[in-house]
């Protein structure tokens, strides 16, 4: 008999990660319209910040924190700010789809922060993944100076490690307060450093949203990448666990590389797509590497209580 929680449970990782994957859509159409990142990042948030504020009110929520949680969620805002802001950027220098891909390395840097900040062991399982990783990402190279240069890896690379920090930050803040109330306060401080970051130069002034395809573009990114992808993941993760829905959320660079192909004509080869599948084969066995080694140390449990049962 089919699991009815599990069965919506997949779909709802499914939605999550194909949803969050559409991130280049949106930014693209906004960049043809002449728009800059910041602008970009500005009205994505502030159109989410409305709708999670109506979602908090419909549902009582309470708006209230504490001196803590108010420092902790500045905090996140701010890490969530760079790493969109630089990996929005590379956009601009690298096919969308290469850069959401190698945005997706960000768990190796998850799991070398907490071996070497937190003193969490470096398992053969991650020394194997990141081997993958790195050799997924030299394949991505082209060498000819399009789609993949040192400014748009840099960026990404900075995308993924703020959003590193942003992940390991959540976990040893101990935040107790709903998804909806912590991406509210999210996405504002998260706005405010956008606004911050459009007064550094002229060219990352804030421009109005007086284009129709613009604003359409800033409606998608902020209800299919911002509010569906993290209304399902909270869903999907209460529903089959974090490592499923992380393992599901592979879908994310596929569907970003397949909008960037199919869309806007980006280059695919061969060589790209075996870059890929090591990017994302190193990723998902550094993701079910630590399941796989709890079920076998179960089973040796199991066994090793039987066996002492039948002595």
């Amino acid at each position: 008999m089919i699991n009815t929680d599990k069965a919506w449970g997949v779909f709802c990782a499914i939605i999550a990660g194909v949803s969050y994957g559409t991130n280049p859509l949106g930014g693209l159409i906004m960049y043809g319209e002449g728009f800059n990142p910041s602008s970009v990042i500005f009205y994505r948030f502030i159109l989410a910040t409305v709708c999670f504020a109506v979602v908090m009110l419909m549902n009582g929520i309470s708006f209230k924190v504490s001196l803590y949680e108010l420092i902790s969620l500045a905090v996140l805002g701010l890490l969530f700010c760079v790493s969109a802001l630089t990996l929005f950027t590379s956009f601009l220098y690298m096919d969308a789809g290469l850069a959401s891909t190698l945005f997706f390395i960000y768990p190796i840097f998850v799991a070398l922060t907490m071996a070497l900040l937190f003193h969490e062991k470096l398992s053969f399982t991650i020394l194997i993944a990141i081997v993958f990783t790195l050799l997924g990402i030299t394949l991505l190279y082209r060498g000819d100076g399009e789609g993949f240069n040192l400014k748009g890896v840099l960026c990404v690379l900075g995308s993924a490690v703020s959003y590193c920090v942003y992940m390991v930050f959540i976990n040893k803040s101990k935040l107790m307060m709903s998804a909806i109330k912590m991406n509210f306060y999210m996405a504002i401080f998260c706005l405010l450093g956008v606004t911050l970051f459009s007064f550094t130069a002229p060219s990352n002034h804030l421009l109005p949203l007086n284009s129709p395809i613009a604003f359409m573009g800033a409606i998608f990114l902020a209800i299919v990448p911002t509010i569906i992808s993290l209304t399902f993941m909270v869903k999907a993760i209460k529903l089959i666990g974090s490592t499923p829905t992380s393992i599901i959320g592979a879908l994310e660079p596929l569907t970003a590389v397949a909008i960037g192909v199919l869309l806007f004509n980006e280059l695919f080869t061969i060589k790209m797509a075996i870059g890929i599948a090591l990017i994302l084969t190193g990723v998902l066995v550094l993701i079910a590497g630590s399941e796989l080694k709890e079920k076998a140390k179960l089973i040796l449990n199991n066994r090793t209580k039987l066996w002492r049962w039948r002595s």
